[in-house]
């Protein structure tokens, strides 16, 4: 008798996790969307069945996979780079976009606009080799916390994104990044927080350099032929690297809508689009026509109506935004 009561305990609740597979997700229109499409997607008896081999999906990741909201984790990191690294360049000194970093003057730095945003990538991304970059990335993970949400920047990813992911790839989906983050910063973070391997990680990027050395090889990062992995190169990008057409696309910004309308023209399968709509000012960020960094939200909600794409409503869609267990502080409703 008690091994059949064993049984039934344990099938109710294998049972409730396939029914349940997005637990941080309230159960609104746009989970049940998610589901229906995945259904859909995965049954070799309906019409919408699309092969295994070409299932692949696309994420943007700024503001679709974490937070890019005051400023981008990579926007943070390299001003923290230029504090760490000044005394090391008196050079420096007479550099009016340094001293703006160095007096916390962000509002000065944003001034500077694209130019000044450029500079401060080659102080701090260039000139060094890629395994030297990969550490100083890991060092600043380990040393630093978000100051609003109190949590490392390593734990600051979406659970109900991260969730979708572990779904997707459940049901046979592979999953790819395609964001105009760089390339080298994201694929230091990419297995741990997302499961997302780095080779199927693709972001901005500039040409290296190949030497060999004495003890062996080096790939030193530079400025060359630089590639902002943004807007209409997203759908450029995507055939380089990836060379698949995705039958899914999730962003949060205008910056995605080329991404998502490639996507969207597939014409071998019956696509799905998601766009995170950033509307809970409690919990994270909200903005759309007046991001506090990046992520501006216009166009994107306008087509995403026209073409039936998914909107999330952060604030009501979500039931969690960051894993309790990895950054309670936020976590208050």
């Amino acid at each position: 008798m008690k091994r059949v009561l064993l049984s039934l305990v344990l099938t109710s609740l294998c049972g409730s996790a396939i029914a349940e597979p997005l637990s941080a997700w309230n159960d609104t229109a746009a989970k049940k969307a998610i589901v229906k499409w995945v259904e859909n997607a995965t049954d070799a008896d309906r019409s919408t069945f699309i092969p295994p081999e070409e299932r692949y999906v696309v994420f943007d990741n700024d503001g679709t996979l974490w937070p890019e909201a005051p400023l981008t984790f990579q926007i943070q990191f390299a001003l923290d780079e230029v504090n760490r690294l000044a005394p090391q360049h008196p050079e420096w000194a007479n550099d009016p976009l340094v001293q703006s970093v160095l007096n916390n003057d962000i509002k000065a730095v944003a001034a500077a606009g694209e130019p000044g945003l450029i500079k401060l990538l080659a102080l701090t991304h260039s000139n060094i080799t890629t395994t030297e970059f990969n550490q100083r990335v890991a060092n600043w993970i380990s040393s630093k916390k978000d100051p609003r949400f109190g949590c490392g920047y390593d734990r600051l990813g979406y659970q109900p994104m991260r969730q979708l992911l572990d779904y997707l790839r459940e049901n046979g989906f592979k999953t790819w990044i395609i964001s105009g983050g760089g390339i080298d910063f994201m694929r230091v973070l990419s297995q741990k927080m997302y499961g997302i391997p780095p080779e199927q990680v693709v972001g901005s990027f500039a040409l290296g350099e190949f030497a060999l050395t004495g003890d062996g090889t080096e790939i030193k990062k530079t400025m060359q032929g630089a590639f902002n992995d943004d807007a209409t190169n997203k759908p450029v990008a995507i055939h380089l690297f990836m060379g698949h057409r995705p039958v899914a696309a999730f962003g949060n910004s205008d910056g995605d809508l080329a991404m998502m309308q490639y996507t969207a023209a597939n014409p071998r399968a019956k696509t799905f689009g998601l766009i995170v709509h950033h509307t809970d000012a409690q919990r994270e960020y909200a903005y759309d026509s007046h991001p506090p960094a990046s992520g501006k939200l216009v166009e994107g909600l306008q087509v995403a109506k026209e073409k039936g794409w998914t909107v999330v409503d952060m604030q009501k869609d979500w039931k969690t935004v960051f894993d309790p267990a990895q950054c309670p502080a936020m976590e208050t409703k």
